[in-house]
């Protein structure tokens, strides 16, 4: 009909839908009962309605236009109050509403210094506030805040855990590229101050391992790592599995893996889950552990020092001459577990025998391992470990003769002695060969059992 047809295309004003339905309301009273339902039919189909909408508006039961009335109470609190309420409780640290309600009184004398007398009105609306209505008025604020860097935007790695998935176990790969990262620490024991800290990476495919020292676990550190690492590395890190530090954990190493023109794949493990890591956890022994120990390095000189050992001569002899085995299957005969293991390769091999590495890749890789010897490489180690074992123990003895001062000077002074605690020490001498020998079981006496 016309009046749909104007209702479509727009032309009819609000004024007209009232004074339609005004007219309609009058015919339907005084219409019968099929008369009725077919109007609800047109006023349904015109205006686009469900049908009990149609009834309650013809019934007069629904207001529309400027009439209608929003359901609900009226807002009790008004702009002013809100305004007030929202500005105190942005400069007061966004406490919550049992705490604003309390801050209200304290910070209401100060707020009217600055901007003026508020109404009694309105000063007695704010104190009377309860603190559920203030946790309502606050909370459209609570996102639509200036840029600020605490609680407000949450901590950095809960957010970035939220957004890098965990990888449960042992990867299964095809090519190299996909790495495992951990930090070792070497404070000798203790957290407290600056010392030095190895960045381990180890290949899940080839058992390829990289090593880097750093003066600190910080994120920024980690950055300076891997990027030295990266440069020397044979192939093109492909993944990135990590722990939950905080030392990976960080928006440096987030704009680092993140930001770049080559997608890399970051994982990290479940927490208290070392066994998600194993690879890189044994490389943290066999490379790390076994060769510096767990003494302190707390001087900076031997970053580099360190550094010169793992690229010169540690990393080589390990990466291109000494084999390792990879476990091939794994299974559980009653109470015992059988391991069975490939043939012993060194990673270089494993890369040369890996048909997705590139011949320019392998071409390198022989040419390099060419022109090392494993025989001057090992007595390299042994050297380049001399000189930073004479600087720790140049440390150690300082530390002593400090130690031994301060004891003199407290026991002139008529004072109890200080107590200073042992230098930790940075390696181990070697045992001796004769108590590396078993010793005889002990004999175990016999017990009387008395039966009776």
């Amino acid at each position: 009909n016309d009046t749909q047809m104007k209702l479509l295309s727009g032309i009819m004003s609000q004024q007209s839908k009232e004074e339609i339905i005004e007219s309609s309301r009058v015919r339907y009273c005084s219409r019968n009962r099929a008369g009725k339902s077919a109007m609800i039919d047109e006023l349904s189909d015109t205006f686009g309605w469900n049908r009990k909408h149609t009834i309650k508006v013809l019934n007069g039961k629904v207001s529309l236009g400027k009439k209608a009335m929003k359901r609900g109470s009226k807002p009790t609190y008004t702009e002013a109050e809100k305004k007030v309420i929202v500005e105190i409780w942005k400069r007061s640290e966004q406490p919550c509403g049992k705490r604003l309600k309390t801050t209200l009184p304290l910070w209401l004398p100060s707020y009217q210094k600055r901007h003026g007398e508020l109404l009694p009105e309105v000063h007695g609306n704010i104190l009377k506030c309860s603190a559920r209505q203030l946790d309502r008025i606050t909370a459209p604020h609570r996102l639509v805040l200036s840029k600020r860097y605490g609680r407000s935007t949450g901590r950095t790695s809960h957010r970035l855990k939220t957004i890098i998935p965990v990888q449960c176990g042992p990867q299964e790969t095809d090519c190299p590229g996909w790495m495992e990262a951990d930090t070792v620490s070497h404070g000798g024991g203790s957290s407290s101050g600056q010392f030095v800290w190895s960045l381990t990476l180890a290949d899940n495919y080839s058992g390829w391992t990289e090593l880097a020292a750093l003066w600190g676990n910080s994120g920024s550190e980690v950055c300076v790592g891997l990027r030295r690492i990266e440069k020397r590395m044979p192939f093109v890190m492909l993944g990135f599995d990590c722990d939950n530090g905080s030392e990976f954990l960080n928006t440096i190493l987030e704009s680092y893996l993140l930001e770049r023109t080559s997608n890399i794949i970051w994982t990290r493990s479940r927490p208290y889950k070392k066994n998600d890591q194993a690879h890189v956890e044994q490389k943290n022994f066999t490379h790390v552990r076994q060769l510096l120990g767990y003494g302190r390095y707390g001087e900076i000189e031997l970053v580099e020092l360190v550094n010169d050992l793992y690229e010169n001569a540690w990393l080589p002899l390990r990466n291109n001459f000494t084999p390792v085995m990879k476990l091939i299957e794994k299974t559980r005969v009653g109470s015992k577990v059988k391991k069975k293991y490939d043939t012993p390769q060194t990673p270089c091999d494993r890369l040369l025998n890996c048909p997705k590495v590139s011949q320019r890749i392998k071409k390198e890789l022989r040419s390099n391992r060419a022109e090392l010897d494993p025989m001057a490489l090992a007595e390299d180690i042994e050297k380049k470990l001399e000189a930073i074992h004479q600087i720790i123990d140049r440390i150690e003895q300082q530390r002593a003769e400090e130690a031994a001062w301060a004891n003199e000077a407290s026991a002139g002074a008529g004072s109890v002695p200080a107590l200073v605690a042992p230098a930790p020490k940075a390696y181990t001498p070697p045992t001796p060969a004769e108590n590396l020998v078993k010793r005889a079981k002990k004999k175990q006496k016999p017990t009387n059992v008395r039966v009776s």
